[in-house]
């Protein structure tokens, strides 16, 4: 196997696909249609976006088919490549429930497409790291000026870079970008093409376990949220249905949070990777489940900002308008 194809994607990577229509937000009405009556069960489709994440433990475990047939649902599972592939697929109807990063989440809206943010799986806080070669000569940002940087553009890697060249006063005029998807940037950093890289995991564990490459060290901690998401029109249909799949997340979370043995040991399994390294990459994630705070939604302001100046999103939106905490804080209830 080549170094290349040893790459793989967690479940965060993200892209910008921009798509035409309106973003409807579901608010709570008394007699919303729900699903517990009698009839053929609803299917739920719940994606995976990418290899490794809290859905693919809820899928594995299999204890959220009998919490769906108590409200007569059940569920239909499939895996995405990336936030480019999970908004096509919610585009389309395919993709009932997932979650998205910041980058791949605010372009979607800004295009218009039909979901709701329903609450935090992570703060993202060591979501990104910017890694140079380690024969570069690059000490710290503000030697990356006239530098080639890969990275895939209008993704979360992409919002961290411009910001962390803010923290040192330059700007993305100071470097030449190449557009590279995370694993085509970490080779392309290997064999030498470019001089840093603006990535997630696993990739950045991978190099620096490596010795590939050294991480250079932001002067402030630069916020991605990983935000858990639901298509519009089926929030609208079935809200207990919802609830059901988030107090199973929330469950999982919780499971995951205090077995990082055995999660790593099942993520091993499914992928054939070092438990050593999924333990280190899990740690990175500092998974969460919670409401959509007035922090969070700041920081995620502060992103869409940025992608609207940047030309990167054709709309100014009000990130607020694509919040509902409401199902997420009952679910908190229940426990």
């Amino acid at each position: 196997m080549t170094k290349k194809k040893g790459f793989w994607i967690i479940g965060v990577a993200v892209a910008a696909v921009l798509l035409i229509g309106g973003v409807w937000v579901w608010q709570a009405q008394d007699g919303a249609a729900e699903s517990a009556g009698g009839g053929e069960p609803v299917t739920v489709n719940l994606a995976i976006n990418s290899g490794l994440s809290t859905f693919s433990i809820l899928k594995e475990q299999g204890k959220l088919d009998g919490l769906l047939a108590e409200v007569n649902a059940k569920a239909s599972w499939s895996e995405v490549a990336g936030g480019p592939a999970l908004l096509e697929s919610i585009a389309a109807k395919r993709a009932d429930i997932s979650f998205l990063g910041d980058g791949a989440a605010l372009q979607g809206q800004a295009a218009g497409l039909p979901f709701v943010n329903i609450g935090v799986l992570s703060e993202g806080a060591k979501l990104n790291s910017l890694l140079v070669r380690p024969d570069s000569g690059i000490k710290d940002v503000s030697d990356l000026k006239g530098k080639k940087i890969a990275l895939p553009k209008g993704t979360t890697s992409h919002v961290y870079f411009v910001k962390l060249l803010g923290q040192y006063g330059l700007t993305e005029s100071d470097v030449s970008i190449i557009n590279l998807q995370h694993a085509e940037a970490a080779s392309a950093l290997q064999s030498g093409q470019v001089d840093a890289l603006s990535i997630i995991d696993p990739y950045k564990t991978q190099l620096l376990g490596q010795k590939q490459a050294v991480m250079l060290t932001p002067k402030e901690a630069v916020k991605a949220p990983i935000a858990l998401v639901v298509r519009s029109g089926f929030l609208k249909e079935h809200p207990e249905i919802v609830k059901t799949v988030l107090e199973a997340i929330g469950d999982t979370v919780e499971w995951q949070n205090a077995n990082p043995e055995e999660a790593a040991e099942l993520f091993a399994g499914l992928k054939s990777l070092d438990v050593g390294l999924i333990k280190a990459i899990n740690a990175n994630l500092q998974l969460t489940f919670s409401p959509i705070t007035e922090d969070i939604s700041a920081v995620q302001q502060q992103s869409a900002d940025f992608l609207y100046e940047s030309k990167l999103i054709k709309k100014q939106i009000t990130y607020t308008d694509y919040v509902d905490n409401s199902l997420i804080e009952e679910a908190l209830k229940g426990d």
